[in-house]
């Protein structure tokens, strides 16, 4: 009997991102469906009746929710096809998983703050967010991927927020790349995976987005 796997997502959610960059690497076919958000569907709020987000990924009729999650569940799911994305020994594992809370804790507040605000507060949120990166950039030091030579966990989960940069520079008037130069050639390194290359949305694209956000919020 053939797997039924849905993913539920919005186009330009990082988070969304992720699980579709884990089920390319893993090789799952899977059916893509694109959410509008101000008017969510039945099948999203059936499957994620707490959240009301996305991603959602339906497994044979069973939901997996929160993209972290759900990445750890495809890497456990279909362990038998395609690279591990954690790593096998626990503490490695472990460490894996403390760099993805840190990002998730710290990096979408951080990016969000500089497109949302103006002035002093906005100023404040690009100090911030560099510090951030420049933290992400120290604990990949010279090493290929965050794992060591293998793209895995940590890269799957911190490399979708690399289509906002763009937004985040243009908006902010700030260079990431003078600031962490290594972190911005691992990120070009990625892009370099079809998993990675075909996932991610056009920047201007996403910049375009957020004009429409700003507008929204009445910042711009």
């Amino acid at each position: 009997m053939a797997e039924e796997v849905v993913l539920l997502g919005f186009w330009s959610s990082m988070f969304a991102m992720r699980p579709r960059v884990a089920l390319a690497e893993k090789g799952v076919e899977y059916e893509y469906r694109e959410e509008d958000l101000p008017n969510k569907t039945s099948l999203l709020l059936e499957m994620n009746p707490i959240h009301k987000k996305v991603p959602v990924l339906i497994h044979n009729g069973k939901p997996v929710c929160e993209s972290v999650n759900i990445v750890q569940y495809i890497d456990e799911a279909w362990k038998d096809k395609g690279p591990t994305l954690l790593p096998s020994d626990p503490y490695e594992r472990a460490q894996a998983r403390f760099w993805v809370d840190y990002i998730d804790k710290k990096l979408y507040e951080a990016g969000k703050s500089i497109w949302s605000t103006k002035g002093e507060e906005q100023e404040a949120a690009k100090k911030v967010f560099l510090e951030i990166l420049k933290l992400l950039e120290g604990e990949l030091g010279d090493k290929t991927y965050f794992g060591g030579v293998s793209f895995g966990f940590v890269d799957i989960n911190l490399v979708t927020f690399y289509c906002w940069f763009y937004t985040y520079e243009t908006i902010g008037n700030f260079s990431i790349e003078a600031e962490c130069p290594k972190l911005i050639a691992w990120f070009e390194k990625c892009m370099l995976k079809e998993s990675v290359s075909k996932t991610l949305p056009d920047p201007k694209k996403v910049y375009e987005f957020c004009l429409f956000l700003q507008k929204y919020y009445g910042v711009a």
